[in-house]
């Protein structure tokens, strides 16, 4: 036993005080958030009215969303991977596409497409001769059922990924043994496997529900007061901080829901599989009109999801291009997001490797509880964490001019608030989830006895982090920085909120633009978040294809 104390202690050392202090740079915002809604000025009883309705129609959407979501990502996930028919293996990675589209994009790209001077009802009206919107009922995509559909058309991956990865590992074995007890296909998917499926299920409908609290764009180009655009509402245009906060803890309290309505979900059930007598599931041929049926049902979401606003963003780019070219704020906007995003995925990855390493080496309960804490970033919607950030980043910039000033200098303003620094802390706190999982992933593939084996050799503490420990994490963080990467790029509400004056993304430049209704103006800066938005899924495309799981946190 003597042999295995010096590799995990229980002694207090660096890397635990590092953990504890970045889970607490991760509740200050809440904390924070608290405060200033308890504190503040402004009655919730002012934003009682805006609050139930902005309540009410969060509800409505999440609910919606998570249904259509919930039909087209286990349907056609289950379709490729039970059934062979035409264009099935294309379509299996074409599906995970939607991935690449941010939802306030779609949401341009389809108002821009469907609206009363889009292309389509300027089609619809030549071909049927109608000259009013009064005269004929035309699908109108700022409106419920359009959020719904729209944001669900983007969101749907997120379930047939973990729907998909799930039936991968399931193997041959439940589904056979339910057909030679004499179940159809139908049955056997209903009553046996979705029901092994139903964790997978339950946590990447809980990433669609997060995914919808976080959205601010999409939400209010199509019409829909959510709760995060009420808390942008509160904050600008009715100058209430305290109000905004208010909202922003009833939005966390969402959330919080909606984590806890996972856990009930999945119940804590389990299911074990022997990954070495597993058996591969061997797809069955669908011919003739079934065939069909299945590319078809298939091709929709990707078409629906992916193909319309990837038409509308290369039109409208070839557009501009041919009669402005490309504007020199396009390439600052560009050079802004590289540097923001490549910044925050480097500090991501630094403090991933910590949490990872001190929950390795810790037996501490307090470093466990930290590196969860730290992970619980990602659950934060935007808004939210801007709105708990601001009066920590106005708090430390006021004793730094308090300081500097008693110590004889002049007031130097600003320092963190409304600085590039702050749009960076505000990424590293909400994507650092994702460089944590990838993080312990790696150094969970290396055997703890690794660890006691070099310990018994000699080998230091700093030696077995850097020769041993640190390697076994460079491939998964690999994947994690051009998921981290691109995250931040497509990130509207932190950025929207914290960026310096001035200062533009490609994010918030397509903002303004859609905002001004001038979204062709801003198609050539979308169409580069997609395009940068396609290159993580070449790596979920070949892990789905090796039927390996895939989680995206």
């Amino acid at each position: 036993m003597s042999l295995l104390t010096p590799v995990a202690v229980r002694k207090w050392t660096q890397l635990d005080r590092t953990s504890l202090g970045v889970a607490v740079l991760v509740l200050s915002p809440v904390i924070a958030l608290a405060a200033v809604a308890a504190l503040g000025r402004g009655a919730p009883i002012a934003f009682a009215p805006a609050a139930a309705h902005a309540l009410w129609e969060t509800g409505l959407l999440v609910a919606g969303v998570v249904a259509v979501s919930a039909i087209a990502g286990a349907s056609t996930a289950w379709l490729v991977s039970q059934f062979r028919f035409p264009g099935r293996d294309l379509l299996a990675f074409a599906l995970i596409l939607p991935f690449a589209v941010p939802t306030y994009i779609s949401a341009y790209a389809y108002v821009e497409m469907f609206d009363y001077f889009g292309p389509a009802q300027t089609v619809f009206r030549t071909l049927t001769g109608y000259r009013s919107r009064s005269e004929y009922w035309f699908p109108e995509p700022r409106s419920m059922p359009g959020a719904v559909l729209i944001t669900a058309l983007v969101l749907y991956p997120y379930v047939y990924v973990a729907c998909r990865a799930a039936f991968g590992l399931q193997g041959a074995q439940l589904h056979d043994a339910a057909r030679l007890l004499g179940a159809s296909r139908l049955e056997a998917f209903r009553r046996v496997v979705l029901p092994v499926t139903w964790p997978a299920l339950a946590a990447g409908l809980t990433l669609v529900v997060l995914e919808v609290l976080n959205d601010i764009g999409a939400s209010q180009h199509l019409g829909v007061q959510t709760l995060t655009v009420s808390i942008y509402s509160a904050w600008l245009n009715k100058n209430s901080l305290a109000g905004a906060a208010q909202l922003a803890l009833l939005a966390l309290a969402v959330v919080m829901l909606a984590l806890w309505t996972e856990r009930l979900l999945r119940n804590n059930r389990r299911f074990a599989t022997n990954l070495r007598s597993r058996r591969p599931t061997t797809p069955a041929r669908l011919a003739g009109w079934r065939g069909v049926a299945a590319c078809l049902v298939c091709a929709l979401p990707v078409v629906l999801g992916f193909g319309v606003p990837a038409y509308v963003l290369v039109q409208s780019a070839v557009r501009q291009i041919r009669t402005d070219g490309a504007p020199a704020e396009l390439w600052s906007a560009l050079g802004q997001s590289v540097l923001l995003s490549g910044l925050a995925t480097l500090v991501i990855l630094a403090l991933a490797v910590l949490l990872a390493v001190a929950g390795r080496l810790s037996r501490l309960r307090v470093t466990q509880g930290s590196l969860a804490v730290a992970g619980l970033g990602y659950a934060l919607p935007g808004t939210v964490l801007v709105i708990g950030l601001l009066p920590l980043l106005g708090g430390f910039d006021q004793i730094a001019n308090d300081l500097w000033i008693a110590a004889g200098g002049k007031r130097i303003g600003l320092i963190l608030s409304g600085s590039l620094a702050a749009v960076v802390l505000a990424y590293a706190i909400r994507f650092l989830a994702l460089g944590l999982d990838q993080a312990r992933a790696g150094l969970n593939m290396l055997p703890r006895n690794t660890d006691y084996a070099a310990e018994t050799l000699g080998c230091t503490r700093p030696e077995l982090i850097r020769r041993i420990l640190t390697p076994a994490m460079h491939a998964p963080l690999a994947g994690a920085a051009i998921l981290i990467f691109v995250d931040c790029m497509k990130e509207l509400p932190a950025t929207l909120l914290l960026r310096p004056l001035n200062v533009e993304t490609l994010a918030t430049l397509l903002y303004g633009h859609a905002a001004r209704g001038s979204f062709e103006d801003g198609s050539l800066a979308a169409l580069l978040i997609v395009a940068a938005g396609l290159a993580p899924l070449l790596l979920m495309g070949h892990a789905l294809d090796g039927s390996r799981p895939v989680t995206r946190s």
